[in-house]
């Protein structure tokens, strides 16, 4: 399957699940939720911040993904923070993923973030360049 523009927003869960093998997504912007009351309501699991904003599950042997986008804006003025936008297998070929970013929309309270931009990689974004992105940087050799 192929997917041409995936638009996916402000959702308290993981915003897209992609499960099947051999997909392509071209495009996906993503503001995640604006309104968690608290960081303890907003997690994946203990220990993990917040929900990727797109998840390749964990069957998936083939997937690429270009031109990815998560943004932030926390409005409840207190720190909520997503550890990554993209939870993928580290299994993945190293062409997988391409132009992966974050961005922090909120320049005048400057609250939470998206602390990684793919699992652990990547980020984490600036707090004094709010609307600047942040890319994945130099990643590893699986993707």
């Amino acid at each position: 399957m192929t997917v041409y523009g995936l638009f996916v927003e402000h959702y308290q869960k993981y915003e897209a699940i992609w499960n099947g093998n051999r997909g392509t997504d071209l495009f996906f912007q993503n503001e995640m939720p604006h309104d968690p009351p608290s960081q303890a309501a907003w997690m994946e699991q203990a220990g993990i911040d917040g929900r990727a904003a797109f998840k390749v599950g964990d069957s998936v042997t083939s997937f690429t993904g270009y031109g990815i986008g998560s943004y932030s804006f926390f409005n409840y003025g207190v720190d909520i923070f997503a550890a990554h936008a993209l939870e993928v297998l580290n299994t993945l070929p190293a062409v997988s993923l391409n132009d992966v970013l974050t961005i922090l929309l909120d320049a005048t309270h400057r609250k939470g973030g998206i602390r990684h931009v793919i699992n652990d990689t990547g980020g984490p974004f600036n707090r004094r360049q709010p609307g600047h992105p942040v890319d994945s940087g130099e990643l590893p050799d699986y993707w």
